[in-house]
């Protein structure tokens, strides 16, 4: 954890003093003590980041007993040349309670997401936009293809190193 100073300890495991009184990281800490990695507030709510390998089964708890009714978004982010390069970045909304969560997932540029489609039905789309455009995959994914670039095309034009002018093409043929 990047967070200095002291922390809440939670049966057994450790939350980042900035969220350590934020009832849903106690619930989440409480059911998977090793699953936010780091944590942060915003103005907007906390944000988790979550351990990858755990993201369906955090996803799947918030739903059932966190009331997370409602998977708002999904997204990328690409932090090239850092390293984990890619985050891929969950938006829960709670209805019953109008709260709102935002859990990241770090990975490496080719390591691979676990699909929360499982959850909800409604990543499906999302997560294909996030391999669409960042390259990202997600296991476990019903349809993975690609929803808004031809099939036939090269490359993920949201990633920092995608060529700034995109690719050269001949129109002499059309």
């Amino acid at each position: 954890m990047k967070y200095g100073g002291a922390r809440s300890l939670v049966r057994g495991s450790v939350l980042p003093e900035v969220v350590a009184e934020n009832s849903t990281a106690i619930a989440i800490s409480q059911q998977f003590p090793d699953a936010i990695v780091d944590a942060k507030n915003e103005t907007d709510g906390p944000v988790f980041y979550i351990d990858p390998k755990q993201i369906v089964a955090v996803c799947r708890f918030l739903k059932d007993s966190g009331g997370f009714n409602q998977l708002a978004g999904v997204t990328g982010v690409d932090w090239w040349p850092r390293t984990p390069r890619f985050e891929v970045v969950y938006f829960l909304h709670c209805y019953e309670h109008n709260t709102r969560v935002r859990m990241i997932v770090r990975l490496a540029e080719n390591q691979e997401a676990d699909s929360v489609t499982s959850v909800w039905r409604g990543a499906n789309w999302y997560e294909r936009e996030v391999f669409d455009l960042f390259g990202v995959t997600f296991r476990n994914h019903p349809n993975l293809e690609r929803i808004m670039m031809p099939a036939d095309w090269e490359g993920y034009p949201l990633r920092k190193d995608y060529p700034v002018h995109g690719h050269k093409y001949s129109y002499q043929d059309e």
